[in-house]
């Protein structure tokens, strides 16, 4: 099981009230909301492997080069995301109680936790769930192995399975074709522009027509109409050097160095002192002891 934990952590922030607070009055809503999200995965799905993989990198500058306004409109200051100030503080908090916890916790510098998901799934031997509130995480749905997304859209006791069908049923593209769908279409929440004038539905008739983004280019390029929707041909064009560089951006990495680290599920915590005053500190015992008991 691979979670999308800054997108766990987002949902949380805004599903759990803020005046849900330590004994010190610091709000802790994110991270509550994140350890019942672990503990109601946990029971109801009985991963035996499990990472919680982070943002080292937001908006990796390899993104950048190749797409200026990715994520640009996100930027606080500096080059910082913009995160809500109650927030911004319990993420060291929830990164010490995951490792005192023992549940691997992994991002590395220059990639964002999709990057990570997606260096783990492909190299996965094993069937993988990947949690995420996150489209861009549908192209790595893969039925052979099986790959799929538990999409948080709905909640996480009502988890969306997201599987080849339903990428196909959904969007109307073959089912491991969404990055190149998606790269057509644009991304407004990612700063991705696509391509102006292809909207959702002809993004789709495109990738159906000529089932990925290389052999479209390739018949773009050798001249004609056939398979384009009227007007098509032209827009693509016109956004010819948009598409050399957006796969770049649109496609998780599948390259990650990651570290060696131990991804079983803990049936104990690693370092129970630790967990102890955290706990303490920031007034977690009741989800901590629900995901302690789930666990065990």
């Amino acid at each position: 099981m691979l979670l999308d934990t800054p997108s766990l952590y987002f949902r949380a922030f805004y599903g759990v009230p803020d005046s849900v607070t330590s004994p010190d009055g610091m709000p802790v809503n994110a991270v509550r909301g994140l350890l019942d999200m672990i503990a109601t995965l946990v029971r109801q799905h009985s991963p035996r492997e499990i990472v919680a993989c982070m943002d080292a990198d937001w908006r990796p500058a390899f993104r950048v080069a190749a797409i200026p306004s990715y994520k640009a409109h996100r930027v606080a200051s500096g080059d910082q995301e913009e995160v809500p100030d109650t927030l911004a503080p319990q993420v060291p908090v929830i990164e010490e109680v995951l490792d005192a916890l023992g549940i691997a916790r992994v991002g590395v510098d220059g990639y964002e936790a999709d990057d990570v998901i997606g260096t783990f799934a492909i190299a996965a031997t094993t069937a993988v769930d990947i949690v995420t509130g996150d489209r861009d995480l549908f192209q790595l749905v893969d039925d052979d192995k099986p790959c799929r997304a538990l999409y948080t859209v709905r909640g996480i006791r009502n988890l969306q399975v997201v599987d080849e069908s339903f990428v196909r049923e959904k969007y109307g593209i073959p089912g491991r074709a969404y990055a190149d769908f998606a790269t057509l279409r644009g991304d407004p929440s990612d700063g991705l522009p696509g391509v102006p004038g292809i909207g959702e539905k002809t993004a789709a008739a495109l990738i159906t027509r000529f089932g990925s983004l290389p052999a479209l280019l390739a018949a773009l390029d050798e001249g004609g109409a056939d398979g384009f929707p009227a007007g098509a041909r032209n827009r693509l064009a016109a956004a010819r050097d948009y598409l050399e560089v957006a796969p770049a951006v649109v496609r998780v990495a599948h390259d990650v160095p990651l570290p060696d680290v131990d991804v079983s599920l803990p049936a104990a915590p690693r370092d129970p002192e630790r967990l102890v005053a955290l706990s303490q500190k920031y007034g977690l015992d009741s989800p901590l002891n629900r995901l302690l008991t789930t666990l065990g």
